[in-house]
């Protein structure tokens, strides 16, 4: 009986282990999404005077300064939230004229060294450049130097020579720009309108006329700010884009070198708004952005009441877009060779720094409403992407959907391998069943093991023997699960150590990964012949093991070929579908689709 007892399933072991069970950790609950629910009975009105704030934040319709200019290219229609502090400084340090320019980054940095000083919450480099652009009628971006080798500026404004910030050093700006807590505040804060936050502790953000925050709301909000101390450091922002490489492929017709800047821009403007709502855990506002950036019909259907229609306004703007790029030159650029190149290069760095601030750390505990959340995120992307992109052309549309499935399927995997980290460390400190553990590992046959595995995977008997002893000696010294990922960590190197820098590194990684699965199966069923009563505990430490190995592999290939862990396993998307359709299929489509860029990325030099 007691046997049998040890032996239950392991989706029962890990219910029990962790408080979590199959229902909330692998299938979509019938419930409304994280910080959807709640948001669809909110109906906040937008603050739209500086008399109906109470501290610093307001939502402006900010006046024109300075507007010298000649040939205004847009109206600006839609509303910026900024306080009245920073607009006065703006006009107060910048003015318009023609024939001068000044760097994007500067202009950025400027501002941030404001917001610090006056102890403002900043907003983000897109929504500041929409802020300028409000305040300076007719400015324009260009990008500036040669190519590989430029910045992007702002032409037709300059700091006014009795200005201040004449004065301000590259080096300050540069420790400006990276402040962790000016750039933390940005990006946490500054997407959250006033009329929804909670009350800060000077008096908040609120006005007398703004509906009152329900209990629900608090609660919901307090979830939030709790979930955003798991995420990883967002103060570095996105790392820098590749630049867009023609290679000597001429220019669509009708298409400028400006019309290739213009996107380049507004697609950098774009992910960092994808960060933004992702840092902000606002999920569900994903979807609105793709429709609004991919001129998607149903992006221009923003009418309606509450808060959850409100914040879909903040997004994006498509008048706004077009008047930027229109959509007829959008469709041809997602045809262009480069271009479509580019964008894949950088959804991999958006996407690996998203998987990065979502889970920093597959091993810490994060709570079950997070990697819940996380989770129904992962389920939704697809399909939401899919549906933005039907008018978009094929070509890019497919690169796009195969980029947004690495990154959900990445999401799935870590999330689970998290569930699993936290379910083995209950197994690992407990002093009995390490014991029951170690008294049926000694009852395993390994000769007979090597015996049957050599064959298949021939290893070195020497090499097997040691891990098997180590393993031994590891569980016996009731290690924490930090200690066996280091643990796992020496094996990966151990064994790969002999193909460092050689092209074979990426090709025996994988090998490995397949010995390792292979053994471990081996050993798992010894311990089911035998009836063990840890059959469970090895089994959850099995299942968390191989995903673990799974993971350092992954980063270990990226790192040895040069790329993100998010573009390796890009290339591999769409595999498992091509082999369930058969092999004909798999010969005819697989074969001639996948092999280049899979040798290219696995074995390099073949």
């Amino acid at each position: 009986m007691a046997s049998l007892t040890h032996m239950m399933p392991v989706s029962t072991y890990l219910g029990n282990a962790y408080h979590y069970n199959d229902a909330t950790m692998f299938a979509q609950q019938a419930t409304v999404p994280y910080l959807d629910a709640g948001q669809q009975t909110q109906n906040f009105s937008a603050i739209t005077t500086p008399s109906a704030v109470t501290s610093g934040q307001t939502f402006l319709q900010v006046t024109p300064a300075g507007a010298t200019m000649q040939a205004q290219r847009h109206p600006i229609t839609h509303t910026t939230r900024a306080s009245p502090a920073t607009v006065q400084w703006l006009v107060d340090n910048y003015e318009t004229a023609e024939g001068v320019s000044l760097p994007r980054s500067t202009l950025y940095n400027h501002y941030l060294q404001h917001c610090q000083g006056n102890k403002l919450d900043a907003v983000n480099a897109a929504s500041f450049g929409k802020l300028i652009r409000s305040v300076f009628m007719g400015l324009r971006t260009r990008r500036l130097g040669t190519r590989g080798n430029s910045k992007y500026h702002y032409y037709g404004i300059r700091i006014k020579p009795s200005s201040p910030l004449n004065a301000l050093s590259d080096d300050a700006q540069v420790a400006m720009r990276q402040s962790p807590s000016t750039q933390k505040s940005s990006l946490l804060s500054h997407r959250l309108k006033p009329a929804a936050r909670l009350d800060s502790a000077d008096g908040g953000e609120g006005s007398s006329n703004s509906p009152a925050v329900s209990a629900d709301q608090q609660a919901q909000q307090s979830q939030m700010q709790q979930h955003q101390q798991y995420l990883g450091d967002v103060t570095q922002g996105l790392p820098e884009f590749e630049e867009l490489d023609l290679k000597d492929c001429p220019l669509p017709e009708g298409i400028t070198d400006h019309d290739l800047d213009t996107f380049v821009d507004m697609y950098r403007e774009h992910c960092e708004a994808f960060l933004d709502v992702v840092v902000n855990l606002q999920f569900t506002l994903v979807e609105s952005l793709w429709q609004t950036f991919w001129r998607h019909p149903a992006g221009d259907d923003k009418s309606g009441s509450g808060a959850e229609d409100d914040d879909k306004k903040d997004v994006g703007d498509d008048g706004e877009y077009e008047s930027r790029l229109s959509q007829s030159k959008l469709l041809q650029l997602c045809e262009y060779d480069p271009v479509i190149t580019f964008s894949k290069a950088c959804d991999h760095l958006l996407y690996q720094t998203l998987v990065e601030v979502l889970i920093p750390d597959v091993l810490r505990p994060i709570p079950a409403s997070l990697t819940q959340a996380v989770r129904n995120f992962a389920k939704g992307l697809e399909g939401w992407l899919v549906n933005s992109l039907d008018q978009i052309p094929k070509k890019m549309a497919d690169v796009k959907v195969t980029t947004c499935s690495a990154f959900a399927q990445t999401l799935r995997r870590y999330t689970s391998l998290n569930h699993l980290a936290q379910a083995a460390r209950a197994v690992l400190q407990n002093s009995s069943q390490i014991s029951q553990m170690l008294a049926d590992l000694n009852r395993v046959d390994f000769a007979n093991v090597q015996e049957q595995a050599s064959w298949v995977c021939q290893c070195d008997d020497h090499m097997v023997y040691r891990l098997e002893q180590d393993f031994k000696l590891t569980l016996q010294q009731q290690n924490s699960l930090e200690q066996w990922a280091s643990w796992l960590e020496g094996v990966v190197d151990q064994v790969l150590k002999q193909h460092e820098g050689t092209d074979e590194f990426p090709k025996a990684a994988r090998q490995f990964l397949l010995k390792w699965s292979f053994y471990s199966s081996m050993i798992i069923r010894d311990l089911t012949l035998r009836s063990a009563a840890s059959f469970g505990s090895f089994h959850l430490i099995r299942l968390l093991y191989d995903e673990y190995m799974f993971y350092l592999v992954e980063h270990k290939v990226a790192k040895a070929i040069g790329a993100s862990p998010m573009a390796v396993m890009g290339e591999f998307v769409g595999l498992g579908s091509a082999l369930s359709m058969g092999m004909d299929a798999v010969e005819n489509s697989l074969l001639t689709e996948q092999t280049d860029c899979t040798t290219k990325l696995w074995f390099p030099g073949h």
